[in-house]
């Protein structure tokens, strides 16, 4: 017959092992239940992002509409309306000044051309994904200034990345917001884009000497809220800072991706 020491060593042993399954199991529980949390904010992240990538190119192709009809009607309308009315001369106008109103009427044509060729470069609603962010931005700048909106430049550094097109969408929908505020509310003389391109990150401000407001004020402004939420998505930091009588600054810091 067993001792009653060793019978207390084999309850002792039997206990510590039981304690040591009981231990693995739970802690196997734990980490089941963490990673399928993980799994689970992983899926959620990806579709808020998928959902923001749609909703941003709903926004870039409703906001491209509104340009164009925006041309239409007070550019190339216009343009076309001075034509007709120069034609009209002509019908009744001497043979010795017909040909300095043709002239005229050429020149007009040709400005109606040229903006109708402008125009169509905005035309496709899938700029960003065909011309990349630099481009995109570039032709927005210089519709303003085509248009007479504001005097805008653009600045790039370093050498550009290629980024993800849907990061590259989220970001322009981003700007374009800021764009569309500077040109609706800020009454600027000048806008100006600075894309900063580095090893691990790309930097950009754009800034305008408009008349500016006060942010506290305007903390809950859906459209900032806007862009912090969608510049968040990116993992990237966006900061807005503007004073009344000073200007409105953004600054969006947008780190590349890590690929596994």
């Amino acid at each position: 017959m067993l001792k009653k020491e060793e019978i207390l060593l084999i309850i002792y042993f039997i206990i510590v092992i039981f304690f040591l399954a009981a231990f693995v199991v739970i802690f196997f529980m734990a980490f089941q239940r963490r990673k399928n949390r993980l799994l689970m904010e992983k899926y959620e992240a990806q579709q808020r992002f998928q959902q923001e990538l749609a909703s941003s190119r709903l926004e870039i192709q409703e906001q491209t509409f509104k340009n164009i009809a925006w041309e239409l009607h007070d550019n190339v309308g216009q343009l076309l309306s001075v034509a007709n009315l120069q034609l009209n001369m002509l019908m009744t106008a001497p043979v010795d000044t017909l040909r300095d109103q043709i002239s005229d009427t050429k020149d007009v044509i040709v400005a109606t051309v040229e903006e109708v060729r402008s125009l169509s470069k905005t035309l496709n609603t899938e700029v960003v994904l065909n011309n990349g962010l630099v481009e995109s931005v570039k032709t927005e700048l210089e519709r303003f200034n085509r248009l007479n909106f504001l005097h805008a430049d653009l600045k790039i550094d370093g050498e550009e990345t290629i980024m993800k097109k849907e990061d590259e969408i989220i970001i322009f929908r981003i700007l374009q917001e800021f764009f569309s505020n500077v040109i609706k509310h800020a009454k600027a003389n000048k806008l100006f884009v600075h894309l900063d391109y580095h090893k691990n990150q790309l930097n950009i401000v754009a800034e305008d000497d408009g008349e500016g407001f006060d942010t506290k004020q305007k903390s809950g402004n859906s459209g900032l809220q806007n862009m912090k939420s969608r510049a968040s998505l990116l993992g990237a930091n966006l900061n807005l800072s503007s004073q009344p009588g000073d200007g409105t600054k953004l600054q969006l810091t947008y780190p590349y991706p890590i690929y596994e």
